[in-house]
């Protein structure tokens, strides 16, 4: 078994260690980095030039969607294997489209993750039983419509828009988003202007329902 690199970020330390143990029980496997938010992930990624990098949907300041965005087009080399308690179709095709190559459930870690590591490091994708399925299903039912459903409104924002919006459903005033990701406070509210626009939001709540609806933060 050749040696891997690999990032593992979940905002929770204790899947991280189980995690942890269950990868560094391979030879020659090394975990470099351990993340708790999308934000630190795209930086250690940077720092640590993984070959793997594990990563949960759901985790605050980036999630793992558009952390995953940004750690390929930094490192097109990193392989990420996305690890979520989610198993909804239009997740992972989501989750495909941001360029993840893998995905199982937390809930198949134990009997899966080894083997999802191997295949991606091999250059073949990896998906837990179900949802293997689910991208089958999406494929079969994937219509023609140019009809604007919400994926596709969320299509218009950029990714720095992306990070804004999570950010504001999880309640960061304009100062604190601005301290996050180095910007003005102007800017900052200026993003947060072009976010309502673009997606027809009126309020706060309509911010947070899109982003719970869309799995961008957790309920």
């Amino acid at each position: 078994m050749r040696p891997l690199r690999i990032l593992i970020a979940d905002d929770h330390e204790v899947v991280r260690q189980g995690v942890r143990t269950i990868l560094e029980s391979q030879t020659g496997w090394s975990v470099v980095a351990e993340c708790e938010n999308g934000l630190e992930a795209v930086g250690r990624a940077e720092e640590t030039a993984p070959d793997i990098a594990l990563m949960d949907i759901s985790m605050p300041l980036l999630n793992g969607l558009e952390a995953t965005k940004q750690i390929l087009k930094n490192r097109s080399e990193t392989q990420v294997l996305i690890l979520s308690m989610h198993e909804s179709s239009e997740l992972v095709q989501d989750v495909l489209a941001a360029g993840a190559r893998g995905y199982i459930l937390k809930t198949d870690a134990r009997r899966d993750l080894v083997n999802a590591v191997i295949s991606l490091s091999e250059g073949r994708p990896f998906f837990t039983s179900k949802v293997a399925e689910m991208v089958l299903e999406g494929y079969r039912h994937r219509g023609a419509s140019d009809s604007l459903n919400e994926a596709t409104l969320g299509n218009r924002l950029t990714a720095r828009e992306r990070q804004i919006l999570q950010l504001l459903a999880e309640g960061k005033s304009s100062k604190e988003m601005a301290s996050a990701l180095n910007i003005s406070v102007k800017t900052a509210e200026t993003h947060r202007a072009n976010i309502m626009r673009k997606l027809d939001l009126h309020s706060l709540a309509d911010v947070v329902r899109y982003a719970i609806r869309n799995k961008i933060i957790e309920a």
